[in-house]
């Protein structure tokens, strides 16, 4: 056999590998992931007039990593999760449009907090692949409130990361701060267990016992740490829009080191805010806007202070730079005087 023979037969082969390369091409391509940034939210709206609100979400369906090695079928708003914030004032009027992509299995739909009509607004917003619909309605409450979808089983599209958070501030805006983030905390129920590798799937009787294998901030473990870590310097105010998706388990949001200056509990910015707070129960699709100044330069971690979550992948960074301030903290004996 010559080297032309081998040439030829060969030649079928190593087309065949190539068509298999340019076909897993897109499906390597739709493993990004989800992740939101929690610096990825809208301005503040300022002193503005009440107006009109064009919102136009997308439910998708995406594989993406979930921790490493492991992935995971997201459902989401957009492509990321949590979903985007929308931003408004009391006294606007919200169109918001949800398409469902046509390659979705599910339909799919959503449910405002801050929506005063049947489903919250889910009764009008089922939506079946390929199609798009339509709801108007207007804020007339101020403070932060999720949004889920509720499709049946409600519990799985949440879990599975259809959530987000609306935003309806208050007649003149929120009082500025240096940086504002947005945080979620969620639940994921696998088959595998924590760390199994591979493409896992979704465990109903998990959801049902209440015994996730992960807990996450923002979508997947590393979301808030490795990859996307909250950043301000000593001297910042911070405020950090944070809900808790659920679907299932009550936060105790903490973060490790610091204390919340003013809390919002509940979410409610028609009540005065709580101050110099350590943990604030958050329940499931229940919201917090805590605030604070920053004091002291280092790594503040972010938890669920039922700390064996940390465990299941629920942490995140807020790294904080700048000058230290011995006064306040150092370490060895009190300076002399």
């Amino acid at each position: 056999m010559n080297i032309k023979t081998v040439t030829m037969r060969r030649l079928p082969l190593i087309a065949a590998v190539a068509a298999l390369m340019l076909a897993v091409a897109p499906a390597l391509a739709a493993t990004a992931s989800v992740v939101r940034s929690p610096s990825d939210l809208p301005p503040p709206v300022g002193a503005r007039a009440p107006g009109l609100v064009k919102v136009h979400l997308t439910a998708e369906e995406v594989v993406a990593p979930l921790a490493h090695g492991v992935s995971y079928t997201y459902w989401t708003f957009n492509g990321k999760v949590p979903g985007p914030m929308i931003r408004t004032r009391v006294g606007d009027t919200v169109q918001l449009t949800l398409t469902n992509a046509a390659d979705s299995q599910m339909p799919h739909s959503i449910d405002l907090h801050a929506v005063l009509g049947p489903g919250g607004g889910s009764a009008k917003l089922q939506v079946s692949p390929g199609e798009s619909r339509t709801l108007t309605f207007k804020v007339t409450r101020p403070g932060l409130f999720v949004y889920h979808c509720a499709t049946p089983p409600v519990a799985e599209h949440i879990a599975s990361g259809m959530f987000g958070m609306i935003l309806v501030e208050p007649a003149g805006g929120l009082p500025p701060v240096d940086h504002e983030f947005y945080v979620m905390q969620s639940e994921l129920y696998t088959g595998g267990g924590y760390g199994a590798p591979g493409q896992q799937s979704f465990d109903a009787a998990k959801l049902i016992a209440e015994q996730p294998t992960y807990m996450v901030f923002n979508g997947a473990v590393g979301a808030l740490t490795t990859q996307h870590p909250l950043r301000a310097q000593v001297g910042d105010t911070v405020r950090i829009f944070f809900g808790d998706a659920g679907p299932d388990l009550t936060s105790s949001f903490h973060i490790i080191g610091e204390i919340m200056d003013e809390a919002w509990a509940w979410g409610s910015l028609a009540n005065p805010p709580l101050r110099d707070i350590q943990t604030i129960t958050v329940p499931p699709g229940g919201a917090l806007i805590a605030q604070l100044r920053l004091h002291v330069p280092g790594r503040y971690i972010l938890v669920d202070h039922a700390l064996g979550r940390l465990m299941k992948g629920l942490k995140g960074y807020l790294e904080v730079s700048g000058p230290a301030d011995r006064s306040l903290y150092h370490a060895g004996p009190a300076d002399a005087r």
